[in-house]
């Protein structure tokens, strides 16, 4: 957005976008500003509108009914009803002929979950979910690497979710080497293969380890002191981007490294911050710090 002036139209962002060439924001139009770490993110939300519903499945909200500051589906009830309908991960599609992924995927310290995603997506679906490191299972039929999916929940209690807040915390902390941070993974995969009530129709992939560390600049990243909880109305956001994992953006700010989800940006109409714009001034949850009382 630096190369907008600040009387220019305001922008509306349509979420983080990863691609070959590194994370990149992508703006209404088919817009995208790419984000090299070192570069500096500034904008200001634009007075008066509010934030409104983004739509579903490309088709703008009929209503552009509000949607609250914290939500990041940034969709009003009926539209994430429809979205969601058409959602493999909701498992509302049965008759996608596409050969689909099963991956197993690790965010830190005993964070482990499963996965499936589109073959013809790669490894998309991992950086936008802030993996640390990955590998593939199997890939077949939708229908087989769900069950691969069920069977994993079932027989290993590996879950098919993890909270980005759990993600968060976790990231200035990560084993120093890729060997440390593959050998949960590594164990999982073994232990998954080894299962007998394995889809037959689902090819089982060997174990071969991706590790995102350096792709997200992660390798000396500071603790963060706190997330943004929410934009709202003639808020500023300055920062330098230190790190960039899934939708968060780690910007390196006067009060610290703060946390910024790049899904709570969709849905305002944005301006690029001018030297006028005063400092970080939309809502941060600080995170707690625990402090000892004495030696013992």
């Amino acid at each position: 957005m630096a190369e907008t002036s600040r009387a220019a139209q305001t922008w509306k962002c349509s979420g983080l976008r990863w691609a070959a060439a590194g994370p990149e924001l992508r703006w209404d139009g088919g817009r995208g500003s790419p984000l090299p770490r070192g570069k500096r993110v500034a904008f200001e939300v634009a007075e008066g509108g509010g934030r409104t519903c983004v739509g579903a499945r490309g088709n703008a909200c009929p209503v552009r009914a509000g949607v609250p500051e914290r939500s990041t589906g940034a969709r009003c009830e009926e539209c994430a009803r429809l979205d969601r309908a058409h959602s493999v991960a909701a498992d509302t599609i049965a008759d996608d002929p596409r050969p689909y992924h099963v991956y197993l995927a690790w965010f830190g310290p005993g964070l482990l979950k499963v996965g499936i995603t589109a073959e013809e997506r790669g490894s998309a679906r991992l950086l936008e979910q802030g993996a640390i490191c990955f590998s593939w299972l199997g890939l077949g039929p939708l229908m087989a690497a769900r069950r691969s999916e069920e069977l994993l929940r079932a027989a290993l209690r590996v879950p098919d979710r993890i909270p980005y807040g759990e993600k968060r915390a976790v990231r200035s902390a990560l084993p120093g080497s890729a060997a440390e941070r593959t050998a949960e993974l590594a164990d999982l995969h073994a232990r998954a293969l080894a299962l007998r009530e394995w889809p037959e129709s689902l090819h089982r992939e060997p174990y071969q380890p991706v590790d995102h560390v350096d792709v997200f600049g992660l390798g000396a990243l500071p603790a963060a002191v706190g997330e943004v909880s929410g934009l709202v109305a003639g808020g500023v956001v300055s920062g330098e981007l230190a790190a960039a994992a899934g939708p968060d953006l780690h910007l390196a700010t006067e009060r610290g490294v703060i946390v910024l989800d790049t899904r709570l940006m969709t849905g305002w109409e944005l301006i690029p911050a001018g030297g006028d714009a005063g400092g970080f001034t939309v809502p941060v949850r600080e995170f707690r710090r625990e402090v000892q009382e004495g030696l013992f």
